[in-house]
């Protein structure tokens, strides 16, 4: 994987990752009603790009039991958090992690022959506020898409367009996602809504909070 995204991110989350769950829960609004919404079929194999400390991991193994599940984050630091919470809670059996970067094919590689009943790819993909994170969005976007089987989903949770919340929370937000390198990517719906135009899958978008975070669910044609 890229050598200088991985020192930037353990260099970022080196000392967040021990307190990252406890603050994030108040601005990373909407990841709970993406994995309440994911209605996986029995044995469906999951894979949450940016998985950090697997937070989301054990509430999806919890909810929906007997599906497999993936992770990979670029920080090693983040996932020695997560393997140490996958511990204490019984999963690590059951969850996979590895140390790869979300818009890196050869990341998936990395959990042997493709999954999935089929073999064919991952039933589901998520992204959890990875892609205001990741300078090569579009490659991650694109990444996740094909990292599905046909018929598969990817389901994302991320920032809105900030800049249309009312001042000051618009100033607020911005400076804060700036000090932790943070950038919306309000046009990431654009690029799913060309793949859709493309034949490529359906699409279904909201926001919620006003525009504070946006959902997409962009199901791969079968």
């Amino acid at each position: 994987m890229g050598t200088e995204a991985a020192i930037r991110m353990d260099r970022m989350y080196r000392r967040q990752r021990h307190i990252y769950d406890l603050t994030r829960k108040y601005f990373l609004f909407g990841r709970d009603t993406l994995i309440d919404e994911l209605d996986p079929p029995a044995g469906a194999h999951i894979c949450e790009m940016g998985c950090g400390t697997a937070r989301n991991l054990i509430r999806i193994a919890r909810l929906y039991p007997g599906r497999p599940l993936y992770g990979i984050d670029a920080s090693g630091e983040m996932l020695r958090t997560a393997a140490a919470r996958l511990a204490r809670a019984g999963l690590t059996k059951r969850v996979s992690l590895r140390h790869g970067l979300a818009q890196a094919a050869e990341s998936y590689a990395q959990f042997g022959p493709p999954p999935g009943a089929d073999g064919r790819g991952f039933d589901i993909v998520m992204l959890s506020y990875v892609l205001s994170m990741v300078p090569d969005w579009r490659g991650a976007l694109d990444t996740a898409v094909r990292a599905l089987r046909p018929g598969g989903v990817l389901h994302i949770v991320d920032f809105g367009d900030v800049q249309t919340l009312p001042w000051p929370l618009n100033a607020g937000l911005s400076a804060w996602l700036a000090h932790f390198e943070v950038t919306p990517r309000p046009r990431a719906i654009d690029r799913l809504d060309a793949l859709r135009a493309g034949g490529l899958g359906r699409l279904e978008t909201r926001t919620i909070l006003g525009g504070y975070a946006i959902l997409a669910r962009f199901a791969r044609a079968g």
